[in-house]
């Protein structure tokens, strides 16, 4: 439970002024109370140099829907968080390069209700829609949802597969990586000292193009992926996969992306034979461990079962079928 104790404004950096709101907290930890600082900083150099300053023991809060449990559970106990809704770059939609780049604390639902990102990107919106419930949405990101590297995050085979890029700075300045590089395992990301995601961009497409993501969970809402795939693929003019980028997750320590895979339906009409191909290295490319959703063998079968379905889904939005 977070308490507050005082607002107030303060003013920091090295010769250059900041503003940033300030907020002595105490954050419940079974029967201790243990000091914690928040801030809200309204510009990135501020963020910046609040994450430099923190050696590691700060987390950045964009909707805090993994991040507060956590916080709660006694999984993370950080001296520092820094909120970063206040910060306009990471609160914009906007078109850039006949694409869309969108900031790290825009909220699902925003993507979910942006009429030009979800005709231009369906399987992308299909994950975003399937973070938590709508009041969870209302809330949650996809930075978010990416920087908390579970293996099993909805939005994150979907942007793989789009070959969309996070953007992402720090002490060492801008830079832009594919998104599949950023989960590193199971809550650990390759971000640097300081480094926090921007944004992301989901890049223009070209025409006959679609995509889908699809996910197999043992309840039908709310509930943590067993498999899912995401299917991103291009037509040409005769009907033949010229491109494609397949993605699984919660079948490995990160979502994986599959070259082979997405071998198995370029040059290829995407007929029966083409997704049985496809199908057969999905589910080869599996290292999924037991738990109680479903044993290894069961997501090895699964993920191509998933992968085949989500691509046919695909090719149907690439020809304007649905």
């Amino acid at each position: 439970m977070l308490a507050s104790h005082r607002l107030s404004l303060a003013w920091i950096g090295r010769g250059v002024e900041i503003e940033r709101k300030f907020v002595p907290c105490t954050i419940k930890k079974g029967s201790e109370m243990i000091e914690m600082r928040y801030e809200a900083p309204r510009t990135l150099k501020a963020a910046v140099a609040l994450l430099a300053a923190a050696n590691g023991r700060a987390k950045v809060l964009a909707g805090g829907t993994d991040l507060l449990i956590q916080m709660r559970s006694g999984r993370i106990d950080p001296e520092l968080l820094i909120d970063v809704k206040c910060i306009p770059e990471l609160r914009t939609i906007a078109e850039e390069k006949g694409g869309y780049r969108f900031g790290a604390a825009v909220s699902a639902m925003e993507l979910v209700e942006h009429e030009g990102l979800a005709r231009m990107w369906p399987g992308v919106i299909d994950a975003v829609k399937l973070i938590g419930s709508i009041q969870v949405k209302g809330r949650a990101t996809v930075g978010g949802n990416l920087c908390n590297a579970s293996p099993a995050a909805d939005s994150v085979p979907a942007l793989v597969a789009a070959g969309a890029l996070a953007r992402i700075i720090g002490p060492g300045g801008r830079r832009e990586v594919p998104v599949e590089e950023i989960p590193a395992g199971p809550g650990l990301t390759s971000l640097r000292a300081g480094e926090m995601v921007v944004s992301i961009l989901l890049p223009k497409r070209p025409q006959r193009s679609g995509d889908a993501y699809l996910r197999f969970t043992p309840r039908t809402e709310m509930d943590i992926a067993v498999v899912g795939a995401g299917v991103n693929l291009t037509l040409n003019a005769k009907g033949v996969c010229s491109r494609a980028r397949v993605s699984l997750g919660a079948v490995a320590e990160r979502v994986l992306l599959l070259p082979d895979a997405a071998a198995a339906l370029i040059g290829q009409r995407v007929d029966a034979a083409a997704l049985e191909r496809l199908a057969a290295a999905a589910s080869a490319a599996c290292r999924p461990i037991d738990d109680k959703r479903g044993t290894k063998e069961y997501r090895i079968k699964v993920a191509g079962v998933m992968a085949r379905r989500a691509a046919q889904i695909a090719v149907k939005r690439a020809k304007g079928e649905v």
